[in-house]
């Protein structure tokens, strides 16, 4: 059960995307759990995490080899099997122990806290893969919009334990129990439906174009091409004025690493910005790298106005371990070769990822929100973009050392919660795809395929109210981790009780019979 439930979950997630399987893959876990035994629970849960990790992180395989891959698939599935461990000790607690339904809330708080603090450990965390990332095209995805994902991971096992609750009541011939559970578990779905979900613009609208270049090479050759990449973009970006007239457009979007010779010192690069901003009487928000004297390497994001040149810049604050930066380099590099290949570690930024861009057209300044790849993944990064002043969210990022994978639609699927969650409009644009225009409800207005150089043209929506999600902040995720660690300690503690009371029991029996 254990090794089917987390491939069906697998398959909940792009790009298959059956999301009600989420819920099976849940329910076959906690039904595999049914042993009273920690160490047992322990192996469930990581022969689950195995089996779910290793497909949905397979573009890492591809990307710098097998032993990345199977070191991080090993790592993440190690926190499902401290969920197991924990659940194990949270049912021996009196309340849960003697009523059965408080295991589903019970189960759902535990579930959230390990998936909060593998989002936070170690190095920064990797919160790939959470539960509530398989429901972009769910009702239970809308509610990312009252408590952020967090709260739609809860929601996930909740209707999954509700299935194996019914399960379980069929086993034991309780139909009407079953059928109840079912019923609960399809009221907890559909009540995603009655969350508001507002798409009017209420500052107006942006007039944007996002350019995806293409890369000529995949994998991480792709990262040895930085010239055609930059003119890719540009060629794209000219040929938007067979579809727009110069100055129709308020922001021209390029995506990570699309101009990685950076433009204030690289004369051949900033010849072909300077061309493209002037053509289209446009600024333009690219992706660059800078090198201090120092050492090191910042991820920037850059906005560009034509004839002024960089007038806002924001560097990555979460660059990505083993990847961007090689933590421990001498030791990673008996297990991989591959970590030479990041000559120079990523520096982290350390201000918030909010661009103004000036809009004559509206009078005003526009606040974007703007995170680079991995980063959509990490609740308080975005959230902060937008509560700092974010009226449009922008996810620039580059896919293409992952090839024809599902990395670029699970983020995609990453950025359709975000726009959920905080209720803005989102562009994601990577270098080879897929990018999106996503509505402020996350539905897809505009997609493009994987290799292959398209652009995107919209009139997005512009927002200032903050959804609940984003004026509670970490709040639903702190409460979630408080109250998981007490449950597991109730449950230690009902364990240690009924010890105490069965060895007290014990000796009253011995001392009764040695005096008959």
């Amino acid at each position: 059960m254990a090794v089917v439930g987390g491939v069906v979950t697998d398959l909940a997630f792009p790009g298959t995307g059956w999301w009600p399987l989420a819920f099976v893959g849940v329910a076959l876990l906690l039904l595999a759990m049914g042993r009273d035994s920690a160490w047992w629970n322990a192996l469930v849960g990581l022969v689950w995490g195995l089996a779910f990790f290793g497909p949905q992180l397979s573009w890492i395989d591809g990307a710098v080899g097998w032993v990345p891959w199977i070191a991080l698939c090993v790592a993440e599935a190690g926190f499902v099997a401290l969920f197991g461990v924990g659940w194990s000790w949270a049912r021996r607690g009196r309340v849960i122990r003697t009523a059965a339904r408080w295991q589903v809330p019970a189960a759902a708080v535990l579930w959230v806290a390990v998936e909060e603090a593998r989002s936070v450990l170690p190095y920064g965390g990797f919160p790939w893969g959470r539960l509530a990332f398989s429901q972009a095209d769910s009702p239970l995805g809308r509610l990312a919009w009252l408590g952020g994902v967090p709260l739609v991971s809860a929601a996930v096992v909740v209707v999954g334990a509700l299935l194996a609750v019914a399960v379980q009541r069929v086993r034991e011939l309780e139909l009407g129990m079953a059928s109840g559970a079912v019923l609960l578990g399809f009221a907890v779905l559909a009540g995603g439906l009655v969350v508001p979900l507002d798409t009017a613009a209420e500052a107006g609208h942006l007039e944007v174009a996002a350019v995806q270049g293409d890369v000529p090479d995949r994998g991480l050759d792709s990262l040895d091409q930085a010239r055609q990449v930059v003119v890719n973009h540009a060629n794209g970006s000219m040929s938007l004025l067979d579809r727009v007239e110069p100055g129709q457009l308020d922001l021209l979007l390029w995506p990570e690493n699309s101009a990685d010779f950076d433009p204030r010192t690289d004369a051949e690069t900033r010849a072909l910005v300077d061309k493209v901003t002037t053509s289209l009487d446009a600024p333009l928000l690219l992706g660059t790298q800078e090198y201090p004297d120092t050492g090191g390497r910042y991820n920037l994001g850059m906005l560009w106005e034509p004839g002024v040149g960089p007038v806002a810049i924001y560097a990555k604050q979460h660059p990505v371990p083993f990847a961007e930066y090689i933590p421990m380099r001498s030791i990673a590099r008996r297990f991989s070769s591959a970590v030479d290949r990041v000559g120079r570690d990523m520096l982290a930024g350390t201000e918030v990822g909010l661009i103004p861009v000036n809009v004559p057209r509206l009078g005003r300044t526009v606040g974007v929100a703007d995170v680079i790849c991995f980063e959509v993944a990490y609740d308080d990064i975005v959230r902060d973009a937008v509560t700092a002043g974010g009226e449009l969210l922008v996810v620039q990022t580059n896919n293409a050392t992952f090839g024809h994978t599902d990395e670029s639609t699970q983020q995609l699927a990453m950025s359709q919660i975000r726009a959920m969650e905080l209720g803005r409009a989102t562009v994601q644009i990577s270098t080879v795809g897929v990018s999106g225009i996503i509505a402020p409800n996350g539905t897809v207005m505009q997609r493009t395929d994987l290799f292959t150089a398209e652009q995107m043209v919209a009139s997005v929506p512009l927002r200032t109210s903050l959804t609940p999600a984003a004026r509670i902040g970490d709040e639903v995720g702190w409460a979630l981790r408080g109250l998981g660690v007490v449950v597991v300690l109730a449950g230690v503690a009902g364990a240690w009780g009924s010890r105490r009371e069965s060895g007290t029991d014990r000796a009253r029996r011995g001392a009764r019979a040695t005096a008959r």
